[in-house]
């Protein structure tokens, strides 16, 4: 195995199994900080082995292993520390003693940490970063597009998080009472945005990273577990089921994206539908449990064109109302297109132009390109996808919009 090929199984894997492995790890020293150090440590053994070596039969496995044992010796070094200074009377305080980690604890694990990351301490903005930093594996690029701010902006964020974390001495737990309830809106929050890069990766080769968006799920319906009279996590529970159960469809056998009105219906997950819609009964009125209301109405349609965008319009009025936003504005402005016509949802989308969130997001002139090719503008919707095309970091995405551009034929302007 050369050197690039080792290099690209150790990305791959860090960035599948960074959450486990940090969570892991976080067990053992009660830091986050140091906890992504020794991740990173052994991706760096990871890298001087495998090719020699080889890629493990389980390659998760061993860089969680391998963190595991090089936190384990910080622990004891520690511990040979505390003793030393405690024969010439004094004390080190606060030495976190070495726990067994079982591996049916992993989920517990991830749970501590994506709390242990949404404390109150940290301002909201730098909660979200961080957890999808450590459980994510997001890279602070990929974590800057998702917010929509500079990069340097996100990496002071992590750091200066990490920092007031291991100040505060915050406890690895999944707090109860009202601590608990004081986090949920944030952990909510990081559960939906780890989702949605799964679900539709900001940069990258491939449209999905599946691993997420199973991490994602299983953190939700962990929550739901732990808080069932919560109806906002039933709400976001039942969002991601109906979100997952679409995954198999949105791809081709080569990895291409497939649009929602040309999807297999028949490859949609009946399993996770009906979970969604169980979820749904237990869900509330909040911007989650409308968004999964949403969902729920494209689950119900059969067919594309039976699709009853009306409902979908509506409920995104109010979404707009709960959480006013220009993606939420954009999203509408596509329902609207559906249910009333393409020059109606041409008018909403011309009115958010100058956004400045929207800038440099690619939606914005994809949606445009797809109106102005249903009203028979072929030439100037051609521009806008030639031009999200050069927006978007997805490749899959990036060659999808490419090919609308050139399929879009010359025609008026």
């Amino acid at each position: 195995m050369t050197e690039r090929d080792a290099a690209v199984a150790v990305e791959t894997v860090f960035r599948i199994e960074s959450g486990r492995i940090i969570a892991a790890v976080t067990r053992i020293v009660r830091d986050v900080g140091i906890a992504e150090e020794l991740a990173q440590d052994a991706v760096v053994a990871a890298l001087e082995q495998w090719p020699r070596s080889g890629v493990p039969d389980n390659p998760g496995a061993w860089l969680t292993a391998t963190a595991k044992h090089r936190a384990i010796d910080l622990v004891r070094r520690r511990e040979v520390y505390a003793r030393k200074l405690a024969e010439v009377g004094r004390s080190l305080e606060d030495v976190p003693a070495p726990e067994p980690v079982e591996p049916d604890d992993i989920d517990d694990d991830l749970l501590r940490l994506i709390f242990t990351a949404c404390h109150p301490v940290l301002a909201t903005e730098a909660r979200i970063a961080l957890t999808l930093r450590l459980l994510g594996g997001l890279t602070t690029p990929e974590i800057a597009r998702a917010f929509l701010v500079s990069e340097a902006t996100v990496a002071q964020r992590i750091v200066r998080a990490k920092r007031a974390l291991a100040g505060a001495r915050v406890p690895f737990e999944v707090p109860y009472g009202a601590d608990r309830a004081e986090r949920l809106s944030s952990v909510l929050e990081v559960v939906y945005l780890v989702f949605n890069e799964g679900y539709s990766a900001t940069a990258g080769d491939d449209l999905l990273r599946p691993q997420l968006c199973e991490d994602a799920l299983r953190l939700a319906r962990v929550l739901a577990g732990l808080m069932p009279g919560e109806p906002e996590v039933h709400g976001l529970a039942a969002l991601l089921e109906f979100q997952a159960s679409r995954t198999a469809a949105r791809t081709g056998p080569d990895g291409r994206p497939v649009l929602l009105a040309e999807q297999n219906r028949a490859r949609w997950d009946g399993l996770l539908i009906r979970r969604g819609f169980d979820a749904l009964g237990r869900a509330g009125t909040g911007p989650y449990s409308v968004q999964a209301a949403i969902a729920a109405c494209h689950a119900k349609a059969r067919r594309y064109q039976d699709t009853d965008w009306a409902t979908i319009a509506a409920l995104y009025e109010r979404l707009l109302v709960l959480t006013p936003s220009p993606v939420v504005a954009l999203n509408r402005a596509v329902a609207v297109s559906m249910a009333r016509g393409p020059a109606a949802g041409l008018e909403l989308v011309d009115a958010l132009a100058a956004e400045p969130a929207l800038r440099g997001y690619h939606l914005l002139p994809s949606v445009r390109g797809d109106l102005l090719d249903r009203l028979g503008r072929a030439a100037e919707a051609r521009a806008e996808f030639e031009r999200a095309a050069e927006l978007t970091r997805n490749e899959r995405e990036r060659e999808l919009l490419r090919e609308r551009a050139a399929a879009t034929g010359d025609g008026p302007a």
